[in-house]
Protein backbone atom coordinates (compact mmCIF):
# COMPACT_ATOMS: atom_id res chain seq x y z
CA UNK A 1 0.00 0.00 0.00
CA UNK A 2 1.19 3.32 -0.86
CA UNK A 3 1.63 6.27 1.71
CA UNK A 4 -0.78 9.44 0.86
CA UNK A 5 -0.14 12.29 -0.37
CA UNK A 6 -1.37 15.50 1.38
CA UNK A 7 -4.27 16.13 -1.30
CA UNK A 8 -5.12 12.57 -0.84
CA UNK A 9 -4.71 12.83 3.32
CA UNK A 10 -6.94 15.88 2.94
CA UNK A 11 -9.58 14.47 0.77
CA UNK A 12 -9.68 11.21 2.73
CA UNK A 13 -10.29 13.38 6.25
CA UNK A 14 -13.34 15.57 4.37
CA UNK A 15 -14.95 12.41 3.83
CA UNK A 16 -14.76 11.01 7.11
CA UNK A 17 -15.69 14.35 8.38
CA UNK A 18 -19.06 14.23 6.46
CA UNK A 19 -19.69 10.33 6.67
CA UNK A 20 -19.48 11.39 10.64
CA UNK A 21 -21.85 14.16 10.22
CA UNK A 22 -24.76 12.28 8.03
CA UNK A 23 -24.33 9.03 10.56
CA UNK A 24 -24.60 11.73 13.75
CA UNK A 25 -27.50 13.40 12.30
CA UNK A 26 -29.30 9.91 11.51
CA UNK A 27 -28.83 8.62 14.72
CA UNK A 28 -30.38 12.04 16.32
CA UNK A 29 -33.03 11.67 14.41
CA UNK A 30 -33.52 8.14 15.03
CA UNK A 31 -33.23 8.54 18.78
CA UNK A 32 -35.78 11.51 18.56
CA UNK A 33 -38.52 9.24 16.62
CA UNK A 34 -37.57 6.79 19.21
CA UNK A 35 -38.51 8.92 22.38
CA UNK A 36 -41.54 10.16 21.17
CA UNK A 37 -42.61 6.90 19.47
CA UNK A 38 -41.64 4.64 22.27
CA UNK A 39 -41.18 7.14 24.99
CA UNK A 40 -37.44 5.63 25.97
CA UNK A 41 -34.16 6.41 24.53
CA UNK A 42 -33.29 3.12 22.41
CA UNK A 43 -30.05 1.86 20.84
CA UNK A 44 -29.51 5.09 18.31
CA UNK A 45 -29.10 7.32 21.36
CA UNK A 46 -26.72 5.15 23.02
CA UNK A 47 -24.82 4.84 19.97
CA UNK A 48 -24.51 8.75 19.22
CA UNK A 49 -23.75 9.31 22.81
CA UNK A 50 -20.86 6.74 22.80
CA UNK A 51 -19.70 7.97 19.81
CA UNK A 52 -18.92 11.19 20.69
CA UNK A 53 -17.31 10.46 23.59
CA UNK A 54 -15.06 7.91 22.49
CA UNK A 55 -14.47 10.78 19.84
CA UNK A 56 -13.47 13.54 22.34
CA UNK A 57 -11.85 10.65 24.45
CA UNK A 58 -9.05 9.69 21.52
CA UNK A 59 -8.79 13.43 20.57
CA UNK A 60 -8.08 14.05 24.35
CA UNK A 61 -5.52 11.04 24.57
CA UNK A 62 -3.74 12.28 21.27
CA UNK A 63 -3.39 16.05 22.12
CA UNK A 64 -1.83 14.52 25.58
CA UNK A 65 0.23 11.96 24.08
CA UNK A 66 1.53 14.59 21.61
CA UNK A 67 2.13 17.30 24.40
CA UNK A 68 3.92 14.37 26.16
CA UNK A 69 6.08 13.45 23.55
CA UNK A 70 6.93 17.19 22.83
CA UNK A 71 8.91 17.45 26.31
Amino acid sequence: MKKMDEMEMDINLKAIKWAWVYTSCFLIIWAIYDRIQIKTWGLAFFLLTTQNFLLMAIKYFLKWKLGKDEK
